[in-house]
């Protein structure tokens, strides 16, 4: 079994089936992946994200606002806690701090990173976590507000191997996208390498980044061997193995997935 950590299943291009995301899954369904996390990025979607969850057995949502989104409604507390009440929502975000495309609101960042970080402690849910260029902010912040515990998951990971260490010493998973197929991906494929597989995930984070020999089209689940093959190599393990205990990790960050 294959799970796709993480993707936007409301954001597919589906144009190739003819606008029917059944189809869609289906295909991704055919190839071994069995679960799927569609992962919110607004609140203005997060009853779409949840609406997809409801009515397929083998997705599950999450729900937060993306460092990126600028014109997004910002989050309250209570708003993130009534959500995360919801059966089929396992984790809160995609939250997080980006500093690559986004460095002139940092203070905005930072306090919308705090709230979703609250909102994972007190719900008891895991965070799902997008950081570029912020590695110290990013570390200092779950640190003073997260819950080490439960923790969370650095997603699309392409930072350094010291960040990576460092979030797996405060109890974090590191998820690999299909960046690591790419031909200038080097150093992240040595971070890969070195990552435990006890914390390894992977996801296609689809409709973005789709791996090769898919790069230039739309992403979607249906690539996520592609990621898979690529990090069993580097593991120097079947995709078997790698299936197996990616899906384990899953579980094991993901509590509420296996009750839902």
């Amino acid at each position: 079994m294959l799970i796709d950590s993480h993707c936007h299943l409301d954001r597919l291009k589906l144009d190739c089936y003819g606008g029917d995301l059944e189809k869609a899954l289906n295909a991704a369904r055919q190839v071994g992946v069995e679960r799927m996390l569609c992962v919110g990025i607004d609140l203005e979607h997060a009853d779409a994200v949840i609406h997809l969850a409801e009515t397929y057995q083998d997705v599950y949502a999450s729900v937060g606002i993306h460092p990126l989104e600028k014109d997004a409604a910002e989050p309250d507390l209570q708003t993130l806690l009534d959500y995360a009440r919801h059966t089929k929502v396992i984790a809160i975000g995609e939250s997080g701090l980006d500093y690559y495309y986004s460095a002139d609101n940092k203070a905005v960042q930072q306090e919308r990173f705090k709230i979703h970080l609250q909102a994972a402690a007190q719900s008891q849910l895991p965070i799902i976590v997008h950081t570029r260029d912020a590695r110290k902010d990013t570390l200092d912040l779950i640190r003073q507000h997260g819950n080490l515990d439960r923790a969370g998951v650095l997603h699309c990971f392409t930072e350094s191997w010291e960040m990576a260490r460092e979030a797996m010493e405060l109890n974090y998973f590191i998820s690999i996208s299909g960046i690591v197929t790419f031909r200038n991906a080097a150093e992240l494929r040595e971070v890969v390498k070195k990552v435990p597989l006890d914390r390894l995930l992977i996801e296609t984070d689809s409709p973005y980044l789709a791996p090769v020999p898919h790069r230039g089209k739309s992403n979607e689940p249906r690539y996520l061997p592609d990621v898979a093959k690529c990090v069993a190599e580097l593991k120097g393990i079947s995709g078997e193995e790698l299936a197996e205990v990616t899906s384990e990790n899953f579980f094991r960050l993901f509590p509420k997935a296996a009750s839902c």
